[in-house]
């Protein structure tokens, strides 16, 4: 993206704010669940070790919840309102995880072997589950009109997020997924839960529509930045960056926004790329090569456009209502963190 400097930001201070107050909250909520679920719990979460010894592993940026936490704040709550919306957001996101390391069969989530590697497939399936009913039960109990309202919201966010899962399992085995389609599946698996954590610190605060629609709409187009990034960096991001081979979501056949813009252009780059794409496996080689047709095809540069495009959009959305202005300043940093990413 253009607004980068070729250097990562410093991490917001929302964001390690947001960690503080989630750590504990999570650890209480957790501790509930069965001894057999709580160890793989403890484990993905970088509670423990593999040994089920007490660990400081990284867990994740805490970007969901900050951006509940900030949501209440935005509407003149405080943060503590949305602590139970935050918690619960972040229980859904890790639900995804879980299930998503199984589906891809990715061996290592944040330098660490991944759950369903260390503990099998059933265990970590199981566990998913677990999280994405806890995080219901923590919206519903004590009731509330907030909770309630919040609890629908975070129901319907991962109901979208589980179709854009599937969206995104059916095109692997497409070459004429359209630019739409590509955008409607990031909408559901990236958008919904980020649109949904954006708001839902409001909704618990009690916040009129029109402020809950501003904050959702800056999370959804947020979540479109982000996956369009993330979409460069499948592609052309460095390992040591990645965590992953170079061009491996090429590799994986996925269709994202990239390679659909690619398959969409004409010429006779588009025609080799796709049949590259149509011969099964991908060599290093042959990825290489996929990955620079891509390029040539133009889907880096539109891919890296509409990144710049959905910013401003989600940033826009926080104009159009009144919103305390510090809180509305954090949402920015934030939305600025996630999407200066170096590739």
């Amino acid at each position: 993206m253009s607004r980068q400097t070729g250097t990562m930001p410093s991490v917001p201070s929302a964001l390690l704010r947001a960690r503080d107050l989630l750590g504990p909250a999570l650890r209480d909520c957790v501790a509930a669940l069965s001894p057999e679920i709580r160890r793989v719990v403890g484990y993905h979460l970088g509670f423990v070790d593999a040994e089920g010894r007490p660990s400081t592993g990284d867990g994740g940026k805490a970007v969901r919840p900050a951006l509940a936490l900030l949501s209440a704040e935005a509407v003149g709550s405080p943060d503590a309102v949305a602590l139970p919306g935050a918690v619960a957001v972040e229980l859904v996101h890790n639900f995804s995880l879980l299930h998503d390391d199984v589906m891809d069969h990715d061996l290592e989530r944040r330098h660490r072997p991944t759950a369903w590697a260390l503990f099998g497939v059933g265990n970590a399936i199981v566990t998913g589950d677990a999280l994405m009913l806890l995080a219901q039960e923590l919206l519903t109990d004590p009731a509330s009109p907030e909770r309630s309202r919040a609890a629908s919201a975070l129901g319907k966010a991962t109901a979208a997020m589980i179709t854009g899962q599937a969206e995104d399992l059916s095109f692997e085995s497409r070459l004429d997924v359209s630019v739409e389609e590509c955008l409607r599946m990031t909408a559901h698996k990236t958008g919904a839960l980020l649109s949904c954590a954006a708001s839902i610190g409001a909704i618990l605060a009690g916040a009129d529509e029109a402020a809950v629609g501003a904050l959702a709409d800056f999370g959804l187009h947020l979540g479109l930045a982000f996956q369009a990034v993330d979409d460069v960096l499948g592609i052309w991001g460095h390992p040591e960056v990645t965590g992953k081979p170079v061009a491996s979501d090429l590799r994986a056949h996925k269709k994202t926004l990239p390679v659909v813009t690619a398959l969409v252009s004409t010429g006779e780059d588009r025609d080799r790329l796709f049949d590259l794409l149509s011969n099964g496996s991908l060599s290093e080689e042959t990825a290489a090569l996929a990955a620079d047709l891509v390029d040539r095809c133009g889907g880096k540069e539109r891919t890296q456009t509409e990144a710049e495009r959905q910013l401003d959009l989600a940033l826009a959305s926080l104009h159009r209502v009144p919103i305390e202005s510090e809180p509305r300043g954090e949402l920015e940093g934030i939305a600025a963190f996630v999407t200066a990413r170096d590739f």
